[in-house]
């Protein structure tokens, strides 16, 4: 296959012809000069040697055609001039039936180069060329050197290409491809049909139901009226001697009526109770129960082969080798059924309700006490993980990985009681003359150094409460940031707590802390854990003062002096690991600090060692406090790295997930 193209110009726009063929490429250029004459000529040949794999006839010549349209492209890119759409000829009927194709698909190979095609050139530029009139075949074919040269065709082109275009050879009937062309894709349309087994009427019943009760209840009903309405056949058909005359429309109806009126009995449930599961064992096991109405034991390959199964009153149930055991009948030789059944689900879904939500082994416990479900272990995995309020009651808090300390937790080099959590604690009674009263401890934390600060409150009201605060502001210094608990955080014996804290007037309280530049920040309600840096100092103070005032009733003077001491024993307690060696230095602890405070505003400037030897007792006071803090960051807040609790991440909850309130 050729393809036969050229462009050149004298005069207006010059059309160019191409002939594929399947060795290589052969252009032709005719153009119209200044006396309107038609010129055609050579210009540009390219050729291609058939590869040594076996290539079919079709392919080579659609790779010809690839390379035509290339070189029209290559041609348009080099020369700068206007020209006229070019003409492709080819002398193959197949791949101008690829080129116009608009409704098979191809395979890979033809597809993508009828697409190259397609990309550079219209479908109607393509025509059709006789075999004996394509000057290509010269170089696809070869000729002797001497007839070559006087080939006038492969030099000029065809004489058609000189005249008119209506006296072009016509392109044939293109009829549409053969449907075993090799090249075109094969349609295999796959269909799925969906066939479902015709239920009958007592199924479609069973199915509908999803309790165990409502089916019991339903079946026994019908049962009734089954009985009833052979009753009255069986009145129909007695002879005509017997026969007392033909109901009347009005005795059928009282007979139904009384028939259907009654309330169900005990009888009629168990009835209905082994109805279902003689047409369930009938439509799951009729194999096994065949061969033990014949008398045979089931296969081996059956699913109940293990379980001796032995055939009573029509209900398959097991043999085991508890016949012997003291216990009830209903429990030795259990009604078997098999764990894909629709009414051992339901089944399984009573008992689960029935035992009160209780675990795997209780129910599988109180399963066995009657029925053996196949697999049953599985099949109440499925019911529990189906079960909502078994996930409602056992469903874990979500959490996140715990997040980084606050700022407030981890800046050195802030006044004791910079940044403080205050809680209440109590209450404990004492003695005032001669009655027993009421008094609260309001504990502030630092939430810095860890230590603790004491002020005992009279009450639960507003006043007591800033009476208490404004003491410790005056004793320990400004307050920069105040954390509290939110009212509904307090819980069991708190209630009291919780009910006084919730009327406090957080509006005045909020007021008189704007006053003094102390910014009070709620911990989020149930959120108590943000709250655990006071509440477990209120257990320390709660065990100090159990094992130190045990059960005697102290005056208001002793409460105060026993108060102070605990915070002092608090405040003397390790922060660091004490260690054995004598050498090493003693352990951090809040006091260190505190012991040494003369006021909330430490003087400036930088302090050096010898500073410890210095007369003046604030110098020796800042040096030690420096020390503090250089053991503390060195010491104590290394310890603070390791996560305790929430040491992964994980997802947060998004638009489709199911959270119980509790």
């Amino acid at each position: 296959m050729d393809t036969v193209a050229g462009r050149t110009q004298s005069v207006g726009t010059i059309p160019s012809h191409k002939m594929p063929e399947t060795t290589r490429l052969w252009r032709s250029h005719h153009s119209h000069n200044a006396h309107s004459e038609v010129h055609s000529a050579f210009v540009m040949g390219k050729s291609r040697v058939a590869p040594l794999k076996s290539v079919s006839i079709p392919r080579m010549e659609l790779i010809a055609a690839t390379m035509a349209s290339r070189m029209d492209t290559f041609w348009k890119r080099e020369l700068h001039m206007q020209l006229q759409p070019s003409v492709f000829w080819c002398d193959s009927t197949t791949v101008l039936k690829y080129i116009k194709n608009e409704t098979s698909r191809f395979r890979t190979f033809v597809a993508n180069r009828v697409s190259e095609i397609l990309e550079v050139s219209q479908v109607s530029q393509w025509r059709y060329v006789n075999t004996t009139s394509n000057p290509a075949d010269s170089a696809s074919r070869g000729l002797c050197v001497d007839v070559f040269i006087k080939n006038i065709t492969w030099l000029s082109g065809p004489e058609y290409l000189l005249h008119p275009e209506q006296d072009w050879p016509v392109n044939p009937d293109q009829s549409k491809l053969l449907p075993d062309d090799p090249e075109v894709k094969v349609s295999v349309l796959v269909n799925t049909v969906h066939c479902s087994e015709q239920e009958d009427a007592t199924s479609r019943l069973i199915n509908h139901f999803s309790s165990w009760t409502r089916l019991r209840k339903s079946v026994a009903w019908i049962l009734r009226l089954k009985g009833l309405l052979r009753s009255l056949c069986k009145r129909k058909q007695v002879s005509p001697s017997k026969h007392q005359g033909p109901f009347t429309k009005q005795e059928a109806g009282m007979t139904k009526a009384h028939t259907l009126s009654g309330l169900l009995c005990m009888d009629e449930l168990k009835n209905a109770e082994m109805t279902i599961i003689k047409f369930c064992q009938r439509a799951r096991f009729p194999d096994e129960l065949d061969k033990l109405q014949s008398g045979m034991c089931v296969s081996k390959n059956s699913s109940i082969f293990k379980l001796s199964s032995v055939l009573e009153d029509g209900i398959i149930r097991i043999g085991g080798r508890l016949s012997k055991a003291a216990m009830p009948e209903e429990a030795k030789h259990p009604i078997i059924l098999a764990k894909d059944l629709h009414i051992s689900s339901i089944l399984l879904r009573y008992i689960h309700e029935e035992v009160g939500h209780g675990g795997r082994n209780y129910m599988l416990a109180r399963l066995r006490q009657k029925f053996w479900v196949t697999g049953a272990s599985t099949a109440i995995r499925s019911i529990l993980s189906k079960c909502v309020v078994c996930h409602r009651l056992q469903a874990v808090p979500g959490s996140q990985q715990m997040a980084d300390l606050p700022a407030d937790r981890v800046c050195p080099d802030e006044a004791p009681f910079t940044w403080v959590g205050v809680d209440y604690f109590g209450p404990f009674e004492v003695k005032s003359r001669r009655s027993l009263v009421k008094r609260y401890g309001v504990i502030f934390t630092c939430l810095t150094i860890r230590a603790i600060h004491i002020e005992v409150a009279s009450s639960l009201d507003t006043d007591s409460f800033i009476h208490a605060l404004r003491r410790f502001i005056a004793r320990r210094g400004q307050v920069q940031e105040l954390r509290s608990d939110n009212g509904t955080n307090f819980i069991g014996a708190e209630r009291e707590l919780r009910q006084a804290i919730e009327g406090w007037n957080q509006g005045r309280i909020n007021d008189m802390l704007l006053q003094k530049n102390i910014k009070w920040v709620f911990n989020p309600p149930t959120g108590s854990h943000h709250g655990g840096a006071w509440e477990r100092f209120i257990r320390s103070v709660r065990k100090v003062f159990n094992s130190t005032v045990r059960s005697q009733n102290l005056d208001e003077e002793g409460f105060y002096t026993i108060v102070c001491e605990i915070e002092s024993i608090i405040n003397g307690r390790p922060l660091t690991k004490a260690s054995s060696d004598p050498n090493d230095l003693e352990a951090l602890t809040p006091n260190h600090l505190l012991l040494l405070k003369s006021s909330p505003s430490l003087p400036p400037g930088e302090f050096h060692k010898n500073d410890i030897y210095a007369r003046r007792r604030w110098k020796q006071v800042q040096y030690m406090s420096d020390l503090f803090w250089k053991r503390w960051v060195q010491e104590y807040l290394t310890q603070l790295q390791e996560r305790q609790k929430w040491c992964d991440k994980k997802r947060n909850f998004t638009v489709g997930d199911s959270p119980h309130c509790g």
